[in-house]
């Protein structure tokens, strides 16, 4: 099979992948991003369309719409008939159908496969898949889906059910990383140990694991990214969309785009979401 985009996630699945006995060409935009991936026993390429000559399934783990569409164009035309393609891009309501007509234009198989976790779970095979696609192609990714998850949700039969549901689940993960470091500098600020904030939260009903998982880091003030900052602005650019078009209100959205933004410009783009904390 190829991974086609080996950035923090791709180059996780990839691992998984080769852990669980796969053959894995990978490429990337960039070579020296996939290469590493060699020395764990991947085949690198360095043309996209070399990359999914002969691959059954083909996993696109790329940043954005613009990128997945010159992937397709480069290279549909190069894989096998049959093969199986996996949009696991978070590219947003009008991406996906924007990808949807060119999987038609260039008649190849689509199937949705949505991560939600970060760069650990992809290393670790234990996301958890937002799936979407025809019955037939779903069960032919079957045994990549065991390989890089813990859990398999099956969002619909249609392409594009997969990103809304991954939508809605980042909206969230944006929401309580923020909540999250609005409570620690409330806590800081009126003369407490942050600390105490998720001590007091422990093992209650509004308990959250990421809470203390990204609070933890927050009171620490080290962001290794497992999930980049800049990441999640572009994801909540296309939740306000998504929002919008459905005459969803996205006065908390807005909050959240600013708060993000805030954190960027101050240098932590390329930090993990935990540091949207020093926005506060």
């Amino acid at each position: 099979m190829s991974v086609l985009g080996t950035g923090a996630m791709g180059a996780g699945v990839a691992q998984s992948l080769l852990r669980a006995g796969h053959d894995v060409t990978v490429w990337n935009r960039t070579a020296d991003r996939a290469r590493p991936l060699g020395e764990h026993g991947a085949t690198v390429s360095t043309d996209a369309a070399d990359a999914v000559s002969g691959a059954q399934v083909v996993l696109l783990t790329l940043f954005d719409t613009d990128a997945v569409v010159d992937v397709l164009e480069h290279a549909a035309g190069e894989a096998p008939q049959d093969a199986v393609w996996v949009q696991a891009s978070t590219i947003g309501v009008a991406g996906t159908e924007t990808i949807v007509q060119l999987a038609e234009k260039y008649d190849i198989t689509l199937v949705e496969a949505m991560m939600l976790g970060t760069k650990a779970p992809a290393e670790q095979g234990t996301l958890t898949m937002l799936v979407a696609g025809a019955d037939e192609p779903v069960s032919v990714i079957a045994p990549v889906l065991d390989a890089v998850s813990a859990k398999v949700v099956r969002a619909g039969d249609h392409v594009g059910q997969g990103t809304a549901l991954k939508l809605a689940a980042n909206a969230w993960i944006a929401s309580i990383t923020a909540a999250t470091g609005q409570s620690l500098a409330l806590a800081r600020a009126l003369g407490l140990d942050p600390q105490l904030f998720l001590d007091a939260i422990d093992g209650s009903a509004s308990d959250s694991a990421y809470a203390h998982t990204k609070g933890a880091a927050m009171i620490a003030g080290s962001f290794p990214a497992q999930f980049a900052l800049d990441g999640l602005r572009k994801d909540i650019g296309l939740i306000t969309d998504a929002a919008r078009d459905a005459d969803v209100d996205t006065t908390l959205l807005a909050a959240l785009g600013r708060v993000y933004a805030d954190a960027s410009a101050a240098g932590h783009g390329g930090d993990d979401i935990a540091a949207v904390g020093t926005a506060f």
